[in-house]
């Protein structure tokens, strides 16, 4: 199986709603569909590109795909996984939404972001958010933190590791998910409450007010 390509880029092209491109490499031309998203990014012809490949097989052909990070192939792998999501489905998807904010949307059921994507309806999204989630919350957490921290400390300057640590074990036991313990943790770290001496059973009651405002 093919699962990196590097060569010259000779030729962008489209179809219809297709985007793609011609990779030669040691004089062999691939063609290798992309989204639309990285379509527009693509360097000048003759340029040097290397992507990383996802390669289809079917009994009328094989087809290659191609992404310019190993996490974004992957998703685009866990995407055309889901029942009735294909390929061009997939690619509509990270074409519409960057990687990471793909994998916020459909940890947060986020079905409006989700449906702005080509031929994404309300049950597709809701069958993406419904297979997904949890798969994707534990196997791409580090990068939703990553992209929501923007630098930031977890939870502000007042709340130590140890009561970190406490808070988040009792949240998840009552059956929070570590995506939603720090986003509370955030909110009550930025709702400018003098945390000054709080212990950690008062960051779970404050995170425990804010997680079920969410609720309603």
């Amino acid at each position: 199986m093919i699962g990196w390509l590097q060569g010259e880029l000779a030729e962008p092209w489209q179809q219809d709603k297709r985007c793609g491109l011609l990779l030669v490499c040691h004089g062999v031309g691939y063609e290798v569909q992309v989204s639309q998203r990285q379509w527009q990014q693509l360097p000048s012809r003759g340029s040097l590109l290397g992507l990383h490949i996802h390669q289809a097989v079917r009994e009328d052909g094989w087809t290659l795909y191609g992404f310019a990070e190993r996490h974004e192939r992957e998703l685009f792998r866990e995407l055309v996984g889901v029942s009735g999501v294909g390929p061009q489905m997939a690619l509509g998807l990270l074409g519409c939404l960057e990687p990471e904010a793909l994998v916020q949307a459909i940890v947060q059921a986020d079905l409006r972001r989700l449906c702005a994507a080509p031929g994404v309806g309300k049950r597709t999204a809701e069958r993406l958010a419904v297979e997904l989630r949890a798969r994707l919350q534990q196997r791409f957490l580090g990068q939703l933190l990553a992209a929501e921290q923007d630098g930031e400390a977890l939870a502000g300057p007042d709340l130590a590791q140890g009561q970190r640590d406490e808070v988040q074990l009792t949240l998840s036991a009552l059956g929070y998910e570590a995506l939603e313990v720090h986003r509370a943790l955030r909110a009550v770290a930025a709702a400018g409450e003098d945390a000054a001496g709080w212990q950690a059973d008062d960051w779970i009651r404050a995170c425990l007010r804010w997680l079920s405002r969410q609720v309603a």
